[in-house]
């Protein structure tokens, strides 16, 4: 019995009786995905036109000039004559194309026009008032050039929507008329002044964004091919249908048939519809940005290239004897649409399968498969339990070729073993899983893809099936390793960005943003000419006895004896190593394999760094406390917190009790520090009974941040600037802080802003204090790198890192 959601489509054909096409009832509008991933690039390109303007504001002032100056030679009857024709054509054009549509009963499509010129009028008006009254003052001169004119146009905004909304850009015809139009209002606004370049820029993609805003939410006529249409391709490829039935679709989206063919003979059909091309689109197009060059997959492929890549591999894997339903032909639906025609073999997924189905037969056939595939050197790419079938006799099939890969290097071939090594852990455990394959493939070739047991490698539902078993990938590794003791693993690096690397770009671009809002202000060569050089010299020894103080304070809190000298120089090779690594990571694994080389037991050195960190997190926050209550003392009215330092000291306290409060948070804060300071207490017992090493510990602390505050109080002093000793601490405390937080190598970005706006609240000039913090990140982050260089490589020569 049908469901309600059923219809029966009838297709009489010419000799034959009618066919009866039983599926779902396909909607009349769609979502398509295409047009949303066209609505977030528009609004990305928006905001890349505003960060771009602003960020080259000469460049775009002077387009701007040249554009004026071009039109404003126009003869004034060609200024005229463009200025009416445009103005009446931008009108003319989408009425012109409503009434042919109308006739053609096609009113939904100028409904959704009106809809998204109706919409783009009321954005660009509104987003246009909001900018003029509080806009960031350098957009707004750029968009209106300082006279009286409209950020957006009210009118081009509009005109752009509803030519979008209309899919007008399918018509060739219209498209060069609707351009004809644009260009033409756009010159006659030009020689008026009544645009600017960048008001032009904004308003077309504002219009854009709404015509394909507005698409998405209303949605698009439905042009996917229905039963009938896929039946009447089915009979060009030769074949007789008479029954077909659609069942659930694929992994992909991707709609499948059960055809009845004369003979009681049967066939799978996959359709392919071409809106269905950019589902899934921002993830493929994650996966591209993160993986290596050689695991990467198109993320966007036009209907033909799919329809043909599908094929191509379903060739191949019948032609290496691979089992999988053999194809046994292809066509176009009309132009949204293809479909490919399998021979029916009835069979059901593995994922189907109970666990305790999987007998060591069944997996040593599924093995056996994907070693025919790989002796041809195709790749699968998705072994999966949707992509893995078994027959009544249980043989196994191999479906779902479309990710395939023919010619494929040794690394998909690895990455295939690993995916079904980790899907069939999931299922069976590590160990059949891997005793299973290496009866089939052998132990040398587990053991070259032991390397690629990485999560990243994984699809998507095995991959989260992993995340909830952590055991199941080293378990896996561990059975390897027993089948093959000697084997040598070299590690395989799949990601070109780790979550943590994007983190660290983005925020050293926005650190670089305002690290060059500040440089903006200040003239380089002067500030190196004009700097008090004794004060500098100053600066520069309180630099240089930073490094000795931190050798100090390192070997306070280890008990066996290391030398001052080349302590010294491993600190030095800390300061090189900042420039590739956050200024809170470097210098604790710098420090950490030193201490190993020095004959520290690994665990021992892990936690004697741990210990220094901790007890330094300690002392920094005794010295803010301390200074910042000195400073209230002496009645500094500029260090007087504001308003918004307010909000966010608020913020950050709301911040850690919600991380508190909330149970996975608390646990993973709790974890890492754990992991971190494990161990510590019973090496600050070490220390603590040895008089000589607390006097090192404390007094190498206090002499660190000492250091660093005469450094930054001297290069306040160089420049003429006045402020106090207690009040350059606490800026420099604070300053400290943010950049050791920060992800970005040595803090950069963050701390120069930091210290700055500190120094500024402290009642520094704002000049003075970006020269002096200049100068203080010259003398302790960027001078040492030479000199850290040449320690780095010192050190490593002999044999100490």
């Amino acid at each position: 019995m049908r469901g309600i959601k059923e219809q029966d489509i009838t297709l009489d054909t010419p000799g034959q009786g009618a066919v009866l096409v039983v599926e779902p009832l396909l909607p009349q509008r769609i979502r398509r995905p295409s047009d949303a991933l066209r609505f977030l690039l528009t609004l990305l390109g928006l905001a890349a036109v505003i960060l771009m303007a602003l960020a080259l504001q000469r460049t775009l002032n002077g387009l701007e000039t040249d554009v004026q100056a071009g039109t404003g030679r126009a003869p004034e009857v060609l200024s005229a004559a463009a200025g009416l024709l445009g103005g009446v054509a931008v009108l003319i054009v989408p009425v012109a194309f409503a009434v042919e549509r109308v006739f053609h009963r096609d009113g939904m499509r100028v409904t959704q026009g009106l809809i998204a010129a109706i919409l783009a009028l009321l954005v660009s008006y509104v987003l246009g008032e909001s900018l003029i009254h509080s806009g960031p003052a350098d957009l707004v001169q750029l968009l209106t050039g300082g006279r009286e004119v409209e950020p957006l146009n009210t009118v081009l905004t509009p005109a752009i929507a509803y030519a979008t909304a209309v899919r007008m850009g399918r018509r060739p015809h219209w498209r060069a008329l609707m351009w004809v139009a644009l260009a033409l209002d756009v010159f006659a606004l030009f020689t008026a002044t009544k645009v600017t370049a960048l008001g032009v820029i904004m308003t077309y993609v504002v219009g854009l964004a709404v015509g394909f805003g507005t698409l998405y939410g209303i949605g698009s006529a439905n042009t996917r091919p229905p039963g009938s249409a896929v039946l009447a391709a089915l009979r060009r490829l030769g074949f007789a249908p008479v029954s077909a039935r659609r069942v659930e679709d694929d992994s992909s989206g991707s709609r499948r048939y059960l055809v009845g063919l004369v003979g009681d003979q049967r066939i799978d059909v996959t359709v392919l519809d071409r809106d269905r091309q950019v589902a899934g689109v921002l993830y493929r197009l994650w996966r591209r940005f993160l993986l290596n060059n050689e695991t990467r997959r198109r993320a966007i492929r036009s209907l033909r290239a799919e329809l043909e890549r599908e094929a191509l591999m379903a060739y191949a894997a019948q032609a290496a004897g691979v089992r999988l339903p053999r194809l046994l032909g292809t066509s176009e639906v009309g132009t949204e649409a293809a479909l490919l025609a399998y021979e029916h073999v009835d069979t059901r997924p593995v994922s189907d399968l109970q666990d305790e189905d999987f007998d060591d037969e069944l997996l040593e056939r599924m093995w056996e498969q994907v070693r025919l595939l790989h002796a041809h050197r195709l790749a699968h790419r998705h072994l999966t339990g949707e992509s893995i079938h078994v027959d009544t006799q249980r043989n196994v099939y191999l479906v779902d070729a479309r990710s395939g890969e023919i010619a494929a290097g040794d690394l998909l071939l690895r990455l295939d073993i690993a995916q079904l090594l980790a899907y069939l852990g999931t299922r069976v455990g590590a160990e059949r899983s891997v005793g299973a394959a290496a009866k089939v493939l052998g132990e040398n070739t587990l053991a070259g893809a032991m390397p690629l047991l990485q999560r990243i490698a994984l699809s998507r539902d095995t991959r989260t099936a992993a995340r909830r078993d952590r055991k199941l990938l080293p378990a896996i590794r561990e059975q390897i390793v027993a089948l093959k003791p000697q084997v040598e693993v070299e590690e395989v690096r799949l990601e070109r960005f780790r979550p943590r690397t994007l983190v660290t770009i983005i925020v050293s671009a926005l650190g670089a943003y305002l690290l060059l809002t500040q440089l903006s202000r200040v003239n380089l060569i002067t500030v190196l000419t004009t700097a008090n050089w004794a004060w500098s010299g100053v600066a520069l020894v309180a630099s240089a006895l930073s490094y000795v103080a931190a050798a100090i304070l390192l070997r306070g809190f280890v008990p066996e004896p290391l030398p001052l000298g080349r302590t010294v120089l491993a600190q030095l090779a800390a300061s090189f190593v900042k420039l590739v690594a956050p200024a809170a990571v470097g210098g604790v694994a710098l420090n950490t394999r030193y201490l190993q080389k020095r004959g520290v037991p690994p665990a021992a050195a892990v936690t004697s760094v741990g210990a220094s960190q901790l007890i330094g997190l300690a002392m920094h926050i005794m010295l803010l406390l301390l200074f910042g209550y000195l400073t209230g003392t002496q009645a500094a009215p500029s260090l007087t917190p504001s308003r918004g330092l307010l909000v966010v000291l608020l913020g950050v306290a709301v911040l850690f009790l919600i991380v508190l409060a909330v149970g996975p948070l608390r646990r993973l804060l709790t974890t890492r520090l754990r992991a971190m300071f494990s161990g510590v207490i019973p090496r600050l017992l070490d220390v603590v009974q040895s008089p000589k090493k607390m006097v090192e510990a404390v007094g190498g602390t206090l002499l660190l941040t000492l250091s660093f505050v005469i450094c930054l109080q001297a290069c306040v002093q160089a420049f003429g600037g006045e402020a106090s000793f207690t009040a350059v601490a606490v800026v420099f405390l604070a300053g400290n802080a943010i950049g050791s937080a920060a992800p970005t190598p040595g803090g950069l970005g963050a701390v120069e802003y930091a210290l700055s706006l500190g120094l500024q609240v402290a009642g520094v000039p704002g000049p003075i204090a970006t020269s002096a913090v200049l100068l203080f990140r010259l003398m302790t982050f960027w001078l040492p790198v030479l000199p850290g260089w040449a320690s780095f490589a010192y050190l490593q020569r002999q044999n100490a890192l």
